[in-house]
């Protein structure tokens, strides 16, 4: 398995990224990732939060991306912002649904929604980037 890339960002702090397959078990090394940059950080307030938005992120792509990979990358974009985004390549944007629409899967970008402070998506030419920013004490 690839290792996880780290290189310095404007900030300062190293930026943590990492190549998975499009598998439902990258969910859990995302998770991990996530939370290894948190600890790095000193921003234990967002951990819980930011490990889940990552995790619904990836189980999105896993589930509705095309190809055999997909990228997640974690950075700290202010002393008390950080990005979480997953790349794939799939065109289709993801659109939220409410809970009664749902049915017994679809919540991710609800939980998305209601956890980061800001979340989009960046169409590319060969897919999209899905990613979620929160914000803490600093």
């Amino acid at each position: 398995m690839p290792q996880p890339t780290t290189r310095a960002r404007p900030t300062g702090h190293p930026g943590y990224s990492e190549t998975l397959p499009r598998e439902p078990g990258s969910a859990g090394v995302t998770r991990r990732l996530v939370r290894t940059a948190l600890t790095a950080w000193a921003m234990h307030d967002l951990a819980d939060d930011a490990v889940l938005v990552a995790s619904e992120l990836v189980t999105n792509a896993v589930q509705h991306a095309r190809r055999r990979s997909i990228r997640v990358v974690v950075e700290r974009i202010t002393p008390s912002m950080v990005r979480v985004a997953v790349a794939d390549f799939s065109p289709p944007l993801p659109e939220p649904c409410t809970p009664n629409d749902c049915g017994e899967s679809g919540r991710g970008l609800v939980v998305v929604m209601a956890l980061a402070t800001n979340w989009g998506t960046d169409e590319r030419r060969w897919g999209k980037v899905v990613w979620a920013e929160l914000e803490g004490h600093g």
